[in-house]
């Protein structure tokens, strides 16, 4: 059976499906955890629900240790960090009554630093942290005290913009996306190298802003597939870092949330248990994605292997009104809803299907976690503190952080524990400060040009924004379209295989 849209693409059974000369790459870039380990925090939760471990209850934890082979130290680690995170979060101190005689669950306090090099660093960071703050406040003043006067007079010769300038017509596309007179100029100076990919990626801006010329028209419905994109390749780890993360995305930032993300997962799973909020996600609903005829499932497993990913779990629920999102679990799942489940285009499928395991990504998935800003400053700086634990914090600050990074250290190996020593030192050297809540935006925008990618439709973005925020939603094409006409899509589009050619 077919479903016809008004766009008059067809989804039938072969859609989503990859071309015989996809080659898939390294599958990475997911959080792990273990699956035993996931089990045993479970049961340790239930255990210490009511402060107090018996030793009835003891015994059975041991047992199920025995029974999966699991590492004993391993899992009192595990122990002492849920443990840390219970007590922060009901101000409570478990009691363990059982009989095993081994060392109380604890957590050094973080001592301040002694070393001249952390001492150094944290006083260069106290110097740039009042310079910034008195520049703050200059600015302010000069702000209200001085009028500003712009002249306007200009502005028609400015936009008498040269063809053979592509760094100032980027520039200006960059500060407008809608500016159609650089978007033309940009179309002509594609055509002039012969650059037809880069004419069409321009026509495409141009026909969904309805100012394409006819020549341009022409040339975008010429080469308009009617059918998904069949890439030679999935994106590389490298190409996501350098050509698809948007620009404000600080690498750093996220590579800090990808060694603790695991720890934060585990906990966010032991906090819904606790407040029975935790989504039980119906067994029959899960689905076979090579068996399965539901075109939003599909679309989800053929988007995994060009975003160079392994696929979640996937559950369809028609109950769930949404179009999809992530269930935490171990390991987590993708809950499709109904309105991916029926009335969408293939490309507008494709395009929620990329948006959303972009969010899988380690560097992306304490987003999913935790949303708020607020949330995610606690998290960096409890993970910044378990790389030194000498960090300078006001008093209310590390009330937030140090049970945070109680929760989070115990879980981590030595490796991991090197790691952040490493990314803590980094960071200080490039400053010592980020915008988190840029950072968090800059993610949004980074899944959102992953969704496009695949779908390589403008008019389909914009209808899948449209349907979750119509006020909005130009503001959100705003970024896709100056990123469809920039370098880093071009060699996107060339790495992956989905390039036009030379014309005939």
């Amino acid at each position: 059976m077919f479903s016809i849209r008004m766009d008059g693409q067809r989804m039938n059974d072969t859609m989503f499906e990859h071309s015989q000369a996809f080659e898939a790459g390294e599958v990475t870039g997911n959080v792990r955890l273990g699956k035993l380990e996931a089990m045993y925090e479970e049961l340790f939760a239930e255990v210490i629900e009511d402060g107090i471990i018996t030793q009835q209850e003891r015994s059975q934890l041991d047992k199920m240790a025995d029974n999966f082979g699991l590492d004993r130290d391993r899992l009192r680690k595990l122990e002492q960090a849920l443990q840390a995170a219970y007590e922060a979060r009901h101000r409570v101190v478990i009691r363990d009554l059982s009989a095993d005689e081994r060392a109380p669950v604890s957590i050094s306090p973080l001592e301040p630093a002694t070393d001249q090099r952390t001492l150094a660093l944290q006083r260069r960071v106290a110097f740039l942290e009042a310079r910034v703050h008195d520049l703050e406040r200059e600015l302010e003043d000069a702000r209200s005290s001085v009028a500003v006067e712009v002249d306007f007079s200009d502005v028609s010769a400015r936009r008498d913009v040269p063809d053979d300038d592509p760094a100032e017509l980027a520039r200006r596309v960059r500060h407008d996306p809608r500016d159609d007179v650089s978007l033309h100029a940009l179309f002509r100076l594609a055509k002039k190298t012969g650059d037809v990919d880069r004419q069409w990626c321009v026509a495409q801006c141009l026909t969904f802003l309805g100012a394409a010329n006819a020549e341009e028209a022409a040339l975008f419905a010429k080469h308009k597939e009617s059918v998904l994109i069949r890439p030679t390749a999935s994106v590389t780890q490298d190409a996501w870092r350098r050509l698809l993360f948007h620009p404000e995305q600080e690498p750093l930032v996220g590579e800090i949330f990808a060694v603790v993300v695991s720890a934060v997962l585990l906990g966010r799973l032991s906090a819904l248990r606790r407040d029975k909020q935790l989504v039980k996600l119906d067994a029959a609903k899960k689905q076979d994605p090579s068996t399965t005829t539901l075109h939003a499932v599909r679309s989800l497993h053929w988007a995994a292997a060009i975003l160079g990913m392994p696929s979640p779990p996937l559950y369809a629920d028609a109950d769930y009104s949404g179009l999809v999102e992530m269930v935490p679990g171990v390991p987590p799942s993708s809950r499709i809803g109904a309105e991916a489940l029926a009335g969408r285009s293939a490309a507008e499928l494709a395009f929620v299907a990329g948006r959303h395991l972009a969010g899988y990504r380690e560097e992306h998935f304490v987003k999913l976690l935790v949303p708020s800003a607020r949330g995610l400053e606690d998290v960096f700086l409890a993970a910044l503190s378990i790389g030194n634990p000498g960090l300078p914090m006001s008093a209310p600050i590390k009330q937030l952080v140090i049970p945070i990074a109680q929760a989070i250290e115990p879980i981590l190996d030595a490796v991991a524990v090197d790691r952040l020593r490493g990314h803590f030192l980094r960071f200080v050297e490039e400053g010592g400060r980020t915008n988190l809540q840029r950072w968090s935006d800059a993610v949004t925008r980074t899944s959102a040009r992953a969704g496009l990618l695949l779908a390589n439709d403008l008019k389909a973005a914009h209808a899948v924004f449209a349907l979750e925020d119509e006020a909005h939603a130009n503001e959100k094409m705003d970024d896709l379209i100056s990123f469809v006409v920039s370098d880093r899509y071009a060699k996107l589009r060339k790495q992956i295989g989905i390039a036009l050619g030379p014309l005939a």
